[in-house]
């Protein structure tokens, strides 16, 4: 693992694999007014896989994930989706937020709270039970079609985000902290529930995290960023073998390598 040059460009990186890469950054910079948050960003992300970005507060990882949805336009450099310059939002990029109980909309049950995803894409009224059954089924809440936000514990209330944004049949999957606030019993259940998920479905997920072990347990990639402004600190490869397993990955010798030099990295010290 070496940390990745400031200069060297994202296409050099997508060059050096046989894969054409869904996701381009391009020495992508990026700032609010006169206040730089991202310098010469370039790296490369393969479709039908997990890419973990970390970094402290402040680094810009959730702006990772607004230029990617097309929200905001760098200021210079390039991002590019699927091979086209990513310039507005279309709905082969979906959201999951971590405030899962803003996210969905109280007086709507769960049925409900899926198929808003299909109304706003003008999905024909009897196309839509069958499409949200089986995404209700996906996330493992076929038997709580009926209920309201207010009676789900906060992982089945994220499990009906991640259904609604899966009903629009993305390619791409955005996930801002999306288990932050949950407890890690059900933390972990829902790391393996996407994972199950994305290898299922094949969508390529973007997840943003502060917590190093859960970059390393789910990503195929992690892009570490260092701050003010944010910068590449490193590209790396996690070559974890797959399935994935909350008590054998974690105790794998690679991980633990992995998650020491990430540790030293980020918190900017040897250990």
């Amino acid at each position: 693992m070496h940390a990745i040059a400031r200069d060297r460009s994202a296409f050099q990186i997508a060059a050096e694999s046989p894969v054409t890469p869904i996701i381009v950054f391009d020495r992508v910079s990026f700032q609010y007014g006169t206040l730089p948050v991202l310098d010469q960003v370039s790296f490369s992300v393969a479709p039908g896989t997990v890419n973990c970005v970390i970094g402290p507060s402040g680094c810009g990882k959730t702006t990772v994930l607004r230029l990617i949805g097309g929200f905001i336009l760098a200021t210079s450099g390039s991002v590019s989706v699927a091979g086209k310059p990513r310039i507005h939002p279309t709905r082969d990029v979906a959201v999951v937020f971590q405030d899962y109980s803003r996210a969905l909309l109280p007086w709507r049950d769960v049925y409900a709270n899926v198929s808003l995803a299909l109304e706003a894409a003008r999905v024909p009224r009897g196309e839509r039970r069958e499409r949200i059954e089986s995404m209700l089924e996906l996330v493992g809440l076929k038997d709580h079609a009926a209920k309201y936000p207010s009676q789900l514990s906060g992982g089945m209330q994220q499990r009906v985000q991640i259904a609604r944004c899966l009903a629009q049949d993305p390619t791409i999957l955005l996930m801002d902290e999306p288990f932050g606030a949950l407890d890690a019993m059900t933390r972990g259940i829902l790391q393996d529930e996407l994972l199950r998920i994305q290898e299922e479905r094949k969508v390529t997920v973007l997840f943003v995290t502060h917590d190093l072990e859960e970059a390393l347990y789910l990503g195929n990639q992690v892009v570490a960023l260092s701050a003010n402004p944010g910068r590449i600190a490193r590209l790396v490869e996690v070559p974890l073998p797959l399935p994935r397993n909350q008590l054998t990955t974690r105790e794998h010798p690679d991980f633990l390598h992995l998650r020491r030099d990430l540790f030293s990295l980020t918190h900017g010290h040897k250990v």
